[in-house]
């Protein structure tokens, strides 16, 4: 893929990635506001390993993934990888982008020493989960979701 580049994002970049996320697919019209956006991107640098990153073709955002590692207890220490709020836009899906921002969450992860990288994936993307099947990855386990609340107290 020709001029394309994966890079860390900065605060500068959230208006394109918010355009990116805000698709029918991803957030249906109602991504966070560029303040909220801009608030939680300065918590979360805060961090000791959460990276957003911006996929570009000729200097235009196209592609969007984050990724964050963190050490565990187990498997002697080694890392696990997660990657989280994977984005590519409508035009330049199919064009091997998504791979490579693959790709490269797998290069960062192995260079973290990192066991596993992990993702989940809603149920009803069935054209995202024979992406990730293409790519290699096994479907494993079962994936449970709870929304908190103060009920559970």
């Amino acid at each position: 893929m020709e001029n394309c580049t994966i890079r860390e994002a900065n605060l500068a970049d959230l208006p394109a990635i918010l355009d990116i996320l805000n698709q029918p697919e991803m957030e249906n019209g109602e991504a966070l506001s560029l303040t909220e956006a801009e608030s939680l991107v300065t918590n979360a640098q805060q961090q000791p390993f959460y990276k957003i990153y911006l996929a570009e073709i000729n200097n235009q955002a196209v592609g969007t993934f984050t990724l964050i590692i963190n050490k565990t207890l187990g498997h002697k220490g080694a890392g696990v990888a997660l990657v989280e709020t994977v984005a590519v836009k409508p035009e330049s899906q199919g064009t091997g982008l998504g791979k490579k921002m693959m790709t490269e969450a797998l290069k960062v992860a192995a260079e973290h020493s990192c066991y596993k990288l992990m993702l989940s994936s809603s149920l009803k993307r069935e054209k995202a989960h024979g992406f990730y099947d293409n790519l290699g990855f096994e479907r494993h386990g079962h994936s449970f979701l709870i929304t908190p609340t103060t009920q559970y107290d």
